[in-house]
């Protein structure tokens, strides 16, 4: 992959260097274990599949997912290293696609940790595992568009507390699009068909549809369509933040 392996390899290693990595981990499995098996309801549904489970994924991704993001340009632009690794033989978009990989990668590493709660949904029942893994491609998809949103917001700004907040309201209006509320208020005045469209911007509308073990092609155009509109956006900021 050339410079953007480097990167890559620079920034997940940057990671593990300190207890950020395995914090992150912890508070990520605990909260995943808690959500499945008590506000879940695991054991009081009696049905063996993991529903419970990425139901809360979402949620989980609003605040976690920009809590990794948010450093990774804010922390660069603070510290001055920003200028010096534009300057090295190595184009904005090898960077951006280098430290955007490198977090997707680290969030799919806390997401396969999980696998004990898939073995016992296994031990407990017969679930389609079809269904779960397409769950957890899903699941996966939509962290990856989570987190290029939230590169976008890092690339804006010195504060790691600005980005992160711009990051989680930023998307919870993905979130929110897609919701009967959030539509009823557009339908009084817009057309359905900017209707439609608004509430296709909705995560939550194309990971649920995944979940269920439902994978359209519409849904993981949506996703790849998502995170590449949101890195060419953190690329042109970078640009104009080197202009300047």
């Amino acid at each position: 992959m050339g410079n953007t392996g480097v990167v890559l390899k620079r920034e997940l290693a940057s990671y593990f260097a300190t207890p950020v990595a395995y914090v992150f981990i912890v508070i990520y499995l605990i909260m995943s274990a808690a959500f499945t098996f008590y506000l879940g309801s695991f054991y009081e549904r009696e049905i063996a599949d993991l529903e419970p489970f990425f139901t809360f994924h979402p949620w989980l991704y609003l605040f976690l997912v920009p809590a990794i993001g948010m450093r990774l340009w804010a922390e660069e632009r603070k510290s001055g290293t920003v200028e010096l690794l534009l300057t090295l033989p190595i184009t904005p978009t090898e960077a951006v696609l280098g430290k955007f990989l490198a977090a997707w990668l680290f969030i799919g590493l806390a997401l396969f940790l999980t696998f004990p709660i898939w073995i016992t949904v296994n031990i407990l029942g017969d679930p389609d595992n079809g269904v779960i893994l397409a769950a957890y491609l899903g699941s996966w998809l939509m962290a990856g568009g989570f987190l290029a949103i939230s590169a976008c917001m890092s690339a804006l700004t010195r504060n790691q507390v600005v980005a992160f907040i711009i990051s989680v309201v930023v998307c919870f209006l993905f979130l929110l699009s897609g919701l009967p509320m959030v539509l009823d208020v557009f339908r009084g005045w817009l057309p359905q068909p900017l209707v439609d469209a608004i509430a296709n911007l909705s995560f939550l509308v194309h990971f649920s549809s995944i979940s269920r073990g439902v994978i359209d092609l519409r849904d993981l155009i949506y996703f790849v369509l998502v995170i590449g509109f949101w890195l060419m956006a953190n690329r042109i900021v970078l640009e104009l933040k080197k202009a300047d």
